[in-house]
């Protein structure tokens, strides 16, 4: 297996996107790239962050999409029609304005692309390697893995961080935003606010290094 490469929460943050694939060696064919969710929201493009997301998708052997929460908010506002004030709230205006829609009467989003929607739909709740968990928000301690609640895996928030439970492996984590890579108890947290001012980050692994783009 090659290198690992896992990018924290995007936001919408396309500039930031652009400049960490440009800066990060990766192998197209041998590295595994890893993305930790919350592609949209908030920021100015979440549409083209998806669209650079598919096309490393096409251009790399092995791109992993983790679902983040404000993706099951937007399928749940867009798809199932329910929660809509809730993901506006936490920054769907901003994903409306970059697909360029309109709000239909019922509050539904008009001309989001197919390959978009299959997108957010195949998202997957956590991966693992062989020595590290990556998912969105984190585990519930003393469950085994594959008994886990998807609202934990996307909503955890310091029941997960602050425990001192070993899960087996390192777990590597988004959602909630620190100033610098939270590192502490077999726990990566790479969410550091790019959205907020603050920086997009990548973890290399077998290397632990982190990657900034800010």
């Amino acid at each position: 297996m090659g290198k690992i490469f896992a990018i924290g929460d995007i936001h919408g943050c396309l500039r930031h996107l652009r400049k960490m694939i440009s800066i990060i060696e990766i192998n197209p064919r041998e590295d595994t790239l890893v993305f930790i969710g919350d592609y949209i929201d908030r920021g100015p493009d979440s549409k083209g962050v998806v669209d650079l997301v598919l096309d490393l998708q096409a251009s790399h052997d092995h791109v992993v999409c983790l679902m983040g929460n404000h993706e099951r908010m937007f399928l749940n506002y867009h798809v199932f029609n329910v929660d809509r004030e809730i993901f506006l709230y936490n920054g769907g205006q901003n994903t409306i304005e970059s697909y360029g829609t309109v709000m239909r009467a019922r509050g539904e989003m008009a001309d989001v692309p197919e390959r978009h929607l299959e997108f957010y739909r195949s998202l997957l709740p956590y991966w693992e390697s062989d020595d590290h968990i990556f998912v969105h928000a984190g585990l519930r301690p003393r469950v085994p893995l594959e008994r886990q609640d998807p609202d934990d895996l996307i909503w955890i928030r310091q029941e997960f961080f602050l425990s001192t439970y070993p899960f087996g492996k390192t777990v590597v984590f988004g959602h909630t935003p620190f100033a610098e890579p939270f590192v502490l108890n077999g726990k990566i947290g790479i969410d550091t606010g790019a959205v907020y001012g603050g920086k997009l980050t990548c973890l290399e692994i077998p290397a632990m290094k982190f990657h900034f783009v800010e």
